[in-house]
């Protein structure tokens, strides 16, 4: 049974590069490192993403592509905004998925893609806690 989003995993091919980029992005710094990869914790609950070094990637693709992980933001507009004032890329553009359910992604410089989400059930689960 799934019981949550639990970690996230991108790679890079200049995992220095992307760990700053990241730092910047989320506002601290990875609490985790090891060779080929460093782990931040964030948000709520602390949901952890890791960045693993492209050498170890299981596909040789370059193209961006798969499932896309959304992380919980106030505002989509300014999140999607600063992702691209950092470098990101357009992925999908801001689009109302029904009232309280916003999403937008980017391609982060190291091409994985990143998505953020007004989730209002998100929110109404976190004031329930």
């Amino acid at each position: 049974m799934l019981r949550g989003f639990s970690t996230v995993s991108y790679y890079a091919a200049d995992l220095e590069a992307a760990t700053a980029w990241y730092a910047e992005v989320l506002g601290v710094e990875p609490y985790f490192h090891r060779p080929g990869y460093v782990e931040f914790r964030v948000g709520d609950f602390q949901h952890e993403l890791g960045i693993i070094d492209a050498r170890y990637r299981p596909t040789s693709s370059e193209m961006p592509a798969g499932e896309i992980v959304y992380w919980a933001v106030d505002d989509v507009a300014a999140a999607f905004d600063r992702l691209l004032a950092l470098g990101a890329t357009s992925y999908q553009p801001l689009m109302e998925r029904g009232p309280g359910f916003t999403t937008a992604s980017v391609v982060d410089p190291f091409g994985n893609i990143l998505g953020v989400m007004f989730n209002q059930h998100y929110l109404d689960v976190l004031a329930g806690r």
